[in-house]
């Protein structure tokens, strides 16, 4: 058996109300796996793929909770999916296109269901150092 991992998601934000709490609670948990913050400001942390920032209190949920971002392969992934995602269900929350974020970045934006922020991006053509991290269970 082969579990192929690090091809599904590009990135995770969470945007929460009380960010001591969440520094507190994610620096414990991200230190049992060896990931340090690398980002940290008054107003936000990042470590690896996850950005945590701070909104104000009363904040409507569809400007909180959880951000999550796909990998896309390309622009017409990008596409696809917002397409597919609001005939499945979703609302709009920001149809394909360039964003400010870097050079390249295209992304796209519905909310599911339950209001999560959900994206697709394409960072513009790059080369990766593998496929996937191949995880191979020792029994």
């Amino acid at each position: 058996m082969e579990l192929h991992r690090g091809r599904l998601f590009d990135h995770i934000h969470l945007r929460v109300q009380d960010l001591d709490a969440s520094k507190r609670f994610y620096r414990a948990v991200l230190e049992v796996f060896g990931i340090p913050f690398f980002n940290e400001s008054p107003h936000h942390f990042a470590a690896d793929e996850l950005f945590v920032d701070a909104v104000p209190p009363g904040t409507p949920r569809a400007e909180r909770g959880v951000h999550l971002a796909f990998q896309a392969k390309d622009r017409e992934t990008v596409q696809r999916f917002h397409q597919v995602a609001l005939a499945a269900g979703g609302r709009d929350n920001g149809g394909p296109g360039e964003r400010p974020y870097h050079p390249g970045y295209y992304g796209a934006f519905v909310l599911d269901p339950d209001g999560n922020n959900i994206e697709a991006v394409f960072h513009g053509p790059s080369t990766r150092s593998a496929d996937s991290v191949v995880v191979k269970p020792v029994f």
